[in-house]
């Protein structure tokens, strides 16, 4: 699919023709350069990969100050291939917020906001065991049991149990595109991605 690649700005909300109060998260959206155009006699397949956002010189390799003068431009931070443009695209072209249109439907995938170590509850939606009555004072948001004991003696792969929570690769689809402002380079679409703010998303039609 063919899209962008953006950074989250943050949150907010709109009214719509009704007045009805609609939250939406702002995107900055491109503008991207092509930083290269893969081809089926080359490379097997058909893409076009984009670059955004410009790396400071201090923290660019040769390599990639190489690939990037190819396009005539400086080395990006975040570079993706994206598949199924419409339009042909060259080395050094720019593909803007205008790529999307006011009221089609987008995925937006991001790495989620790293909560740190979490319980059960937090975690998995554990609704937490046993009462809080007849004795007992420290059980209300544990896990419970966790397998049996002479058999199978052990516990299974895939368990739900307390760790690492946030920090993994998030998609949501079917976002709603409420807004283009291309004199900006932003991008509103309805409800919340993932991530924090400043961090980077790719939207896809």
């Amino acid at each position: 699919m063919s899209g962008l690649i953006g950074k989250k700005i943050g949150m907010t909300s709109i009214f719509d023709e009704s007045g009805k109060n609609i939250p939406c998260t702002v995107i900055e959206a491109g503008p991207c350069i092509v930083t290269q155009v893969r081809t089926e006699e080359v490379d097997g397949y058909k893409a076009v990969q984009l670059g955004f956002d410009d790396k400071t010189e201090k923290s660019t390799t040769k390599a990639a100050k190489g690939h990037a003068k190819k396009a005539g431009t400086g080395a990006k931070i975040k570079v993706v291939e994206f598949q199924g443009f419409d339009q042909d695209l060259n080395l050094g072209d720019t593909v803007g917020v205008d790529h999307f249109e006011e009221g089609e439907f987008v995925d937006v995938s991001g790495i989620s906001k790293g909560k740190g170590f979490q319980g059960v509850v937090k975690r998995h939606g554990f609704a937490g065991v046993g009462q809080a009555t007849h004795g007992q004072h420290n059980r209300l948001r544990a896990p419970g049991s966790i397998g049996a004991a002479s058999y199978p003696a052990r516990v299974f792969k895939g368990m739900k149990m307390a760790g690492r929570m946030g920090g993994e690769k998030v998609k949501v689809m079917n976002l709603r595109v409420l807004k283009v402002m291309p004199e900006k380079n932003l991008l509103l679409v309805k409800g919340c991605v993932p991530g924090h703010k400043n961090s980077y998303l790719i939207i896809q039609k």
